[in-house]
C-alpha cells in the first residue's frame, strides 16, 4: 500500500475516527476520541506532537504504520497517542490533563 499524503490521510482519518474539521484550527480533526493531528510525512511528526502539548484532553496523532520508531522517541513526554492509518492505537493516549 502506497504512502497517503497529507489531505488523504486526513479524509481517511475523519472517516476511521468520525472526526470533523476543528474550526478553531488547533488542531486537525475532533472526534470521539479527541482531539486529532495528520502527520503523513517523517518531517511533521515533531511539530505535531509540540502542537499537541498545548491541546487539553485526550491527544492523537495519526502517522504511517512505518513512521512508529521516530515518532515514538518525540512522543515522549506528550502524553498523545498514536494511531496508524488503518485506524489500529499503536500507542494509547494517556489521560487527559
Amino acid at each position: 500500500m502506497a504512502r497517503q499524503t497529507q489531505a488523504e490521510l486526513l479524509v481517511t482519518a475523519a472517516r476511521l475516527f468520525e472526526a470533523e474539521p476543528d474550526p478553531t484550527g488547533a488542531v486537525d480533526l475532533i472526534g470521539k476520541k479527541g482531539s486529532i493531528i495528520v502527520a503523513a510525512a517523517p518531517a511533521d511528526l515533531k511539530a505535531a506532537f509540540k502542537r499537541l502539548k498545548k491541546i487539553p484532553g485526550y491527544r492523537w496523532v495519526v502517522l504511517h504504520r512505518e513512521d512508529l520508531f521516530l515518532a515514538n522517541n518525540l512522543s515522549i513526554g506528550s502524553k498523545a497517542g498514536m494511531m496508524d492509518e488503518q485506524g489500529n492505537v499503536l500507542k494509547e493516549a494517556a489521560l487527559p490533563r
